[in-house]
């Protein structure tokens, strides 16, 4: 049995735990409900994809369980630890040390170049500088990037970028990595390559990957797909089992809560 297929069948220990999570946005006087009471328990070395109509809570449930968005109710713990007990400092320097994230427009800072947009989380870190660019060339290495850690972002096509990216979130040894859309913006030949990277990097270093996407081909490389549907989770399933094929209702309202 390979350690993806011990994950799934819970030989891995929990690294996720949401039990109860409320999340409501007030927009004026008005209360929108994004989260409606979910539970979900994400092991360690799981690759989980995250899927359902816009609207429906999937980012907003990738935030909270994140801590980069307060609870309204509930409780996530992370790695055995009450995340949203900690102070905002306590949380920060968290996420800094046992967390990494890749979002879909990249967000890189243009005037800085590869190599120094992945050591920023090192220097933030505390990390001396020629510490810093050793990591950062030994992950820009792994993602494939290695010869190009001089080049500014717009030197660089979509999937290089993507690829600084990763290197990025993966340079302080994540216990987790969150990617919201990680490949929504590429075309579908990059998007594979971004896949199949995200999933050697899963396999070989047995880090967490929750990944929030639209995308059928995308979820069904993931050992799990959640499917939210309006605050809710309305389905836990493993990949393989007939869930991965569509996913109706995407483009349609997803009762107005955010995503």
């Amino acid at each position: 049995m390979g350690e993806n297929e011990a994950v799934v069948s819970g030989v891995a220990e929990p690294i996720i735990e949401a039990v109860g999570v409320y999340k409501t946005y007030l927009t004026g006087r008005l209360e929108v409900p994004a989260l409606r009471g979910v539970d979900v328990t994400i092991r360690r070395g799981e690759m989980v994809a995250v899927m359902g109509p816009s609207g429906c809570g999937k980012t907003t449930l990738l935030n909270t369980l994140s801590g980069l968005d307060d609870l309204t109710a509930g409780e996530v713990r992370i790695e055995g630890r009450p995340l949203h007990s900690m102070s905002d400092r306590q949380r920060t320097r968290y996420r800094a040390e046992r967390m990494g994230f890749v979002f879909q427009l990249f967000n890189l800072l243009p005037v800085l170049s590869a190599s120094e947009n992945v050591e920023l989380p090192l220097l933030v870190a505390g990390v001396n500088m020629s510490e810093a660019r050793r990591a950062a060339a030994r992950v820009l290495a792994l993602v494939g990037l290695a010869g190009e850690e001089g080049k500014r972002p717009q030197e660089m096509s979509g999937g290089q970028q993507q690829r600084v990216s990763i290197a990025r979130a993966l340079v302080n040894e994540p216990a987790i990595v969150w990617a919201d859309e990680p490949t929504g913006s590429l075309d579908s030949e990059t998007s594979a390559d971004i896949m199949e990277l995200l999933t050697r990097l899963n396999r070989d270093k047995d880090q967490t990957f929750v990944l929030v996407t639209h995308d059928p081909a995308v979820a069904a490389t993931t050992d799990r797909i959640i499917r939210m549907r309006s605050g809710l989770i309305e389905g836990d399933d493993p990949t393989g089992s007939g869930v991965a094929g569509s996913d109706p209702g995407e483009e349609a309202a997803g009762g107005g809560s955010p995503s």
